[in-house]
């Protein structure tokens, strides 16, 4: 299929509407060189990460409204990463702190690929300590979207916030945006995994799940239209399957297709789903009504696959996390 990006270059503005991301944001400890194991790295950066404070802060990044919700150590790295969620914009509002367990650090292999290996220290982290009593729910009221993953499922009392969110946003009419953003070795099995993920699939308006993902929720090899529909609820407005470089399919009630990618020199693919998330739903936000118009959502998406693909070309997720500007010029620059 020839690649025709050149449609969007007239993309649906950024939406005013609140955008409020749930869940972990953490550190990420990084290896100097690509393509060694974290024993061979010879030293490491820290990058600030956590996929729904990306989702978050690539909103802002793009001119979008986005607050993040969650819950940080009272130790440095917390007040770091709450300083950086503030210099990129986002509100703070929702983030807590704990005093007694710290934020949680993650130590990220780099493959030679750009893809990536987790070791995780997480016993407890102050993100799975987010009680129910601690959310800002005129916050998450608010919001026209409320976004999340399925790391807060893992573990109580993050788990009870997590659900008692979801369930003020509905209330309040905001649509319910979910990306699984599997991490297996957080979890205590693969069928728990599976089992908690789809414990929640039903209440979401818009999912969005990777190759991997979709393979390893419906134990099935193929990805084709037949798996990924296998995955469709009824309240379902739009499913997404991203396919890494070969850019994303689309599923809605009444039609489906794909988006070319676009190809660049991938470095670290730490962060280009939650790109992709954050310029789709800021996007969307102020009129919803995109997702029943083919043409319109096509645009967006290959706005959202360019935002993917400018995050793989630098280390780290935030800092390569595009403005506006940037995917202009490379919407531009391709053929």
């Amino acid at each position: 299929m020839a690649s025709n990006h050149g449609s969007s270059r007239g993309a649906l503005p950024t939406g005013s509407g609140l955008i409020v991301s749930f869940g972990e944001m953490l550190i990420d400890f990084v290896p100097t060189v690509s393509g060694v194991s974290l024993a061979e790295a010879p030293g490491f950066l820290k990058a600030p990460g956590g996929a729904p404070a990306n989702v978050a802060i690539a909103v802002s990044r793009l001119g979008g409204r986005a607050a993040f919700v969650g819950k940080l150590g009272e130790d440095e790295f917390g007040r770091m990463l709450e300083g950086i969620v503030k210099e990129n914009g986002v509100s703070a509002a929702g983030i807590r702190f704990d005093q007694g367990a710290r934020t949680a650090l993650a130590f990220v292999t780099l493959r030679a690929d750009g893809e990536r290996e987790f070791m995780f220290y997480r016993n407890p982290s102050a993100d799975m300590l987010l009680k129910p009593e601690e959310l800002d729910l005129d916050l998450i009221r608010s919001a026209k979207i409320f976004h999340y993953g399925s790391i807060s499922l893992i573990v109580e009392p993050c788990r009870s916030a997590h659900m008692k969110a979801m369930e003020e946003a509905k209330k309040a009419g905001v649509l319910l945006s979910y990306d699984p953003n599997l991490r297996l070795p957080l979890w205590p099995s693969a069928n728990e995994a599976r089992e908690q993920i789809k414990s929640i699939w039903n209440k979401a308006d818009i999912i969005k799940v990777s190759d991997d993902e979709l393979k390893f929720l419906t134990q099935r090899d193929k990805v084709d239209d037949e798996t990924a529909m296998s995955l469709w609820h009824d309240g379902l407005k739009l499913l997404l399957v991203t396919l890494g470089e070969n850019g994303c399919r689309y599923y809605t009630k009444n039609f489906r297709g794909s988006v070319d990618p676009f190809k660049v020199k991938a470095v670290d693919t730490t962060g280009a789903g939650d790109s992709f998330v954050g310029a789709l739903l800021c996007k969307i936000v102020d009129d919803l009504s995109v997702l029943q118009d083919e043409k319109k959502l096509r645009e967006i998406l290959t706005f959202a696959n360019a935002c993917g693909a400018i995050t793989t070309t630098k280390k780290g997720a935030i800092p390569a996390l595009p403005s506006e500007a940037d995917v202009a010029a490379l919407i531009k620059a391709s053929p």
